[in-house]
């Protein structure tokens, strides 16, 4: 597996709890895994059922086999202050730039310099050893913008590369590139087994693509059960409402006599059936898009009880039970 990976989605299928869920099933069995967050929404700290995350790494969960998770909220303008400290070493003058309001312009006025400091703070998290020269953490799943912009949001360190030809910003953004586009880095992308959300992962899969960037996996969330096989199906349309009824009564459900409970039971469950069939045919058609992009595809399943901690744990179980760890 590469040490940072990266999720992205279209909006509403689910990439954080998807994001928090890889970083719990890389964990396991004495791993450190780095939960990244970047769009300041404190996602991952509600999924985690803890306090609002702060500008630093914080412990919020242990793995199956004593594995950690360790999360952190990247803000732009502390990353700033980080990296001006790092490169030109202005400390205090750093801080007098906030309090002018220049570090909030900067990152504000220009969003390729946010997103440079976004990408370069977790790169950083994927390369930092300890003393002893083992990395801090064995992986980083960062929680990243959806879809529609992750390819520019990846990328942007290439065009600042190329602006900024010499001196620290160009070194910066070339090591970060460097992992990027590297196979330390996979970007994974979540979709749902509906139209739009799959074209959206299609489209964004060649772009990722045309860019060079290295495309991991298609996770689909929020998988509802199969009730019914193709064989069951295929009876839908033409097994005769007498039969239904009969079977109805036969189970319990009523006499079969016209207008008995039986009978008045037929035509709501084959209109069910009609509309479990359709989104049957649905669903196959979007595994048959996904299955061209020719990527490993896992799927998750849609929790009838909602997601709280306990089904982030079941998701992270499921995921190792396909060999995502």
């Amino acid at each position: 597996m590469s040490r940072l990976q990266v999720v992205s989605g279209k909006g509403g299928t689910g990439k954080t709890t998807v994001a928090a869920a890889l970083a719990l099933a890389l964990a396991t069995e004495g791993k450190r895994t780095l939960l990244v967050e970047v769009e300041g929404r404190q996602g991952i700290a509600q999924l985690f059922e803890t306090e609002a995350l702060p500008y630093e790494e914080r412990k919020i969960a242990v793995a199956p086999g004593g594995g950690e998770v360790h999360a952190l909220a990247i803000d732009a303008e502390r990353a700033l202050l980080d990296y001006l400290q790092m490169f030109y070493k202005l400390g205090s003058a750093g801080r007098a730039l906030k309090k002018l309001g220049a570090i909030d312009f900067a990152t504000t006025i220009a969003p390729g310099v946010r997103d440079v400091l976004l990408t370069g703070k977790a790169c950083e998290a994927v390369r930092r050893k300890e003393r002893n020269g083992r990395f801090v953490y064995d992986y980083v799943v960062m929680d990243a913008p959806p879809t529609g912009r992750i390819t520019r949001f990846l990328n942007v360190n290439d065009e600042v590369a190329g602006l900024a030809r010499i001196g620290p910003i160009h070194n910066q953004a070339q090591a970060v590139m460097r992992v990027l586009k590297s196979p330390e880095t996979a970007v994974h992308l979540v979709t749902l087994l509906e139209e739009m959300p799959v074209q959206e992962t299609v489209d964004g899969i060649a772009e990722l693509r045309a860019a060079r960037l290295p495309v991991g996996r298609v996770i689909v969330n929020m998988v509802r059960p199969e009730l019914l096989d193709a064989a069951d199906l295929e009876l839908v349309g033409t097994v005769p409402r007498s039969s239904v009824a009969r079977s109805l009564s036969s189970a319990g459900l009523g006499g079969a006599r016209r207008g008995g409970h039986a009978e008045r039971l037929v035509d709501p469950l084959l209109a069910q059936a009609e509309e479990y069939a359709e989104r049957y045919a649905l669903e196959a058609e979007q595994r048959a898009a996904l299955a061209e992009v020719d990527l490993p595809r896992h799927e998750l399943p849609l929790l009838a009880e909602g997601m709280d901690l306990a089904g982030l744990y079941a998701l992270a179980r499921e995921l190792r039970a396909q060999g995502v760890s």
